[in-house]
């Protein structure tokens, strides 16, 4: 039965015939020849025994209340004010963080998987103009960072972007038509994260979005560990001996991209993990916590906390449990590789969804109530795998404020804002003033924090 067929679909095919999961062949016969090319390419990328495994049991080790129930802050928490509290172990950290990225033994990880729907932008976030003044991209305002610490630093730190089957295309011809923002074209690397199927909570049928397509949604940002497998980049790691990788997310501008005291507090503590956080004051906040167990890093989804919990307090009034995530990490290369060869990656969360498909009858269905599950991986269960891991507190107006939202809170006006008072501090404190108040971005070229503004302002 060639039909047109590759010899590779044709052994997906007969594979079929005699499985439980024939019924994804239910509309072949009506079929033209493309789509059903298309079909069987996307059921070769099923692992069924997964799949089922998957449908039957949750397969995460403890569930996010079990640990919540356990926590206590992290004992190696490095606070926000070490800079101005401990300036020698500061400086000591910074020196040693310019170091390695001096020796070219860091590279950065973009995630930029996600879609700007939420924001009513019909791209990749990442395309996203937030500039305040310049009106520059995120995807730009990130890379201009890598950019100006090769600069200084005088060595090359790779840019490995992973996208979703989504963004990809878009994403890559984004940077190549702006000449990759600065960046030398060999030494920035686009992947796909992986994709999972949508499955019936009922049957643990694979849901079909077409009669030629199957229900796909991304893995998550956890399915990282796989996807740099499958695109051989801990081979690229080893051939460019890079040590360490700085992992971050599209959707905050005012991430510190390789923070050299981050890096340096990194190889005091001789971590396979270091993560930033901030603090959490309100209880009722929509933030991750990351939170302390049995010596080992844990974090809890918000969704996960018990509202007593989210509320208790110390003596010193503060939240018991305060680590608010922000979604930055660094991590040993050796330690990420280790742990994709030994736990076959991260485990899968379940989640119930409403998943449009289509019946028996080819007709396209729309379920008003949970019908499905999907399944996600997130980076942040690496964290008890790791050895010395390390927790340092950043000042949240600072280095956190995601792009998230059309409207309020996390939306392109309360961002760019929070761009403008950050920027607007650095000429405060350098003894410059604003009393125009005109709107003010500081590029990366120019500087990557306060300090190295206020240096570079007297020295002029």
């Amino acid at each position: 039965m060639s039909d047109g067929l590759t010899p590779e679909q044709e052994e997906t095919w007969k594979s079929l015939q005699e499985s439980p999961y024939g019924y994804l062949l239910h509309f072949w016969d009506g079929l033209d020849k493309a789509q059903r090319s298309n079909l069987l390419d996307q059921i070769a990328t099923l692992n069924f025994e997964r799949i089922a495994r998957l449908h039957s049991a949750h397969e995460t080790a403890d569930t996010g209340r079990n640990v919540a129930k356990k926590a206590s802050a992290p004992t190696t928490l490095i606070p926000a004010d070490f800079r101005e509290s401990d300036p020698q172990r500061f400086q000591q950290a910074e020196a040693i963080g310019c170091q390695a990225l001096q020796q070219g033994k860091v590279g950065v990880m973009l995630v930029a998987g996600g879609e700007g729907t939420r924001l009513g932008f019909p791209h990749p976030k990442g395309k996203f103009p937030i500039g305040p003044v310049s009106n520059k991209s995120l995807y730009q305002l990130l890379a201009e960072q890598v950019v100006a610490l090769q600069l200084r630093s005088q060595a090359i730190i790779p840019y490995y972007v992973m996208t979703s089957h989504a963004t990809h295309d878009e994403t890559a011809l984004f940077f190549e038509e702006h000449k990759w923002f600065g960046l030398n074209q060999r030494d920035v690397y686009f992947f796909r994260q992986g994709q999972m199927p949508a499955v019936d909570k009922r049957t643990g049928r694979v849901l079909l979005a077409a009669r030629d397509s199957v229900v796909f949604s991304p893995d998550g940002h956890g399915g990282l560990l796989e996807a740099m497998q499958n695109a051989k980049l801990f081979d690229d790691l080893r051939q460019r001996k890079i040590e360490l990788l700085f992992y971050h997310q599209v959707d905050n501008p005012l991430v510190r991209v390789c923070d050299p005291a981050f890096i340096g507090f990194h190889l005091l503590n001789k971590a396979e993990v270091s993560t930033k956080v901030v603090v959490k004051e309100n209880p009722a906040e929509k933030v991750g916590l990351l939170v302390e167990v049995d010596a080992r890093h844990h974090m809890i989804e918000y969704v996960d906390l018990p509202e007593e919990l989210a509320a208790q307090r110390d003596s010193a009034g503060k939240l018991r449990l305060r680590c608010g995530n922000i979604a930055v990490h660094l991590f040993g290369t050796e330690f990420l590789e280790r742990i994709t060869k030994e736990n076959d990656g991260l485990p899968f969360h379940r989640s119930s969804k409403s998943v449009p498909h289509v019946n028996e009858s080819g007709e396209a269905v729309h379920p008003k109530e949970t019908n499905a599950y999907k399944f996600q991986r997130f980076i942040f269960d690496i964290l008890p795998f790791a050895k010395n891991p390390v927790a340092m507190e950043v000042i949240r107006e600072h280095e956190f404020v995601p792009l998230k939202n059309r409207d309020g809170e996390f939306s392109p006006d309360h961002v760019r804002s929070a761009m403008r008072r950050l920027h607007t501090g650095w000429l405060k404190q350098a003894g410059m003033t604003n009393e125009d108040e005109l709107p003010v971005e500081i590029a990366a070229s120019i500087a990557l924090d306060q300090a190295e503004f206020q240096a570079r302002f007297q020295q002029s």
